[in-house]
């Protein structure tokens, strides 16, 4: 039985690293000027060309931002249905996406509007104080609501909230400011820059890496509170340490692409179908890789389906995501009948 396990964990990981690379490649040679893999390779590996800043300026910067934040969306999500023991949390669907949309919009109006340029740390931060604010009114509604219909249309209303302040101030905004918070607000990995990739590493990673040293924890809770409490865990600030991390990288993700809906949900559930397992070890590092894979190929999608038109990265992970919520929403109201 153990070996079957170890197997199948071998493969899961597998298969997800040769989707990624697949990808990857994938990505690079798609665009409006078609690259073949022989003449991709001597321009990663140095050897220049006419297409070189087509890759290195254009495709890469936007491979890498689909890598990180699509990971960082769908640990966003594991680490919030953890918290909320709820398999339909996250950030998307809480309103903490729409949170972080509203407050980046404020300070990028607020700023453009004085003419003055905003950094990428401004924007992140701005993001993480909206994604706060949205947390605490879910956390609200959790402490009242116990039923997690009521969680769900609650973190619905937030969002509806936020969007609608949002498109009131956006309504008044300079017609230039418009253009630019417009392209945004949609969701897309376009128009990234490796000083961008540099930001979101410097976000993300740490972030990864704090989320895998609370992994026992992770596990001591998911068998209930009172067992993580006699396993020695502090509940209160490991609540609190699940709401940072999650809110940091679903900050990040809108900060740098925009709201982009259901990895966060859809991921989690398709990594625990592929490796019929919770546990964090193999979790965490999975639906990072999932979410990377999730988000290429919606993002390759995005670029190529009707080109030269572009469609937003949202719609195209709500088209794949989305059924998989109801399925997990089916599943759940069949097991409790």
């Amino acid at each position: 039985m153990e070996k079957k396990t170890h197997r199948r964990l071998r493969t899961g990981f597998c298969c997800l690293i040769l989707a990624l690379a697949a990808l990857t490649v994938w990505n690079i040679n798609a665009g409006s000027v078609s690259l073949s893999v022989r003449e991709i390779l001597p321009i990663l590996f140095g050897g220049g060309g006419e297409n070189a800043a087509i890759v290195w300026d254009m495709r890469l910067p936007r491979i890498a931002a689909a890598i990180l934040l699509g990971g960082a969306l769908a640990l966003s999500g594991f680490l919030l249905q953890t918290f909320f023991a709820n398999p339909i949390a996250g950030p998307f669907i809480l309103g903490i996406s729409s949170g972080a949309k509203l407050i980046l919009s404020l300070t990028l109006i607020g700023f453009l509007s004085a003419g003055i340029a905003v950094g990428s740390f401004v924007l992140v931060l701005a993001a993480f104080l909206g994604a706060m604010m949205s947390m605490g009114f879910v956390l609200i509604i959790s402490l009242k609501a116990k039923r997690m219909s009521y969680l769900i249309i609650g973190g619905v209303m937030i969002g509806y909230i936020c969007s609608a302040v949002t498109d009131f101030v956006i309504t008044f905004a300079d017609d230039a400011n418009i253009v630019n918070l417009h392209h945004w607000s949609l969701g897309s990995f376009s128009g990234m820059s490796w000083e961008n990739i540099g930001v979101m590493t410097a976000v993300v990673i740490p972030v990864l890496v704090g989320t895998f040293l609370l992994s026992k924890p992770i596990s001591a809770y998911q068998l209930g509170e009172v067992y993580a409490q006699n396993m020695g865990v502090n509940i209160k600030r490991f609540r609190i340490a699940l709401i940072l991390l999650s809110s940091i990288l679903a900050a990040c993700v809108t900060a740098f692409a925009g709201p982009i809906s259901f990895v966060g949900v859809a991921v989690p559930h398709l990594i625990r179908s592929l490796f019929r397992t919770e546990k964090p070890l193999v979790m965490i590092p999975a639906c990072f890789l999932g979410g990377a894979v999730f988000c290429l190929f919606c993002d390759l999608i995005a670029r190529t389906a009707f080109s030269p038109t572009e469609l937003s990265i949202s719609s195209v992970t709500a088209m794949f995501g989305a059924p998989v919520v109801l399925l997990v929403m089916l599943r759940r109201q069949k097991q409790q009948m």
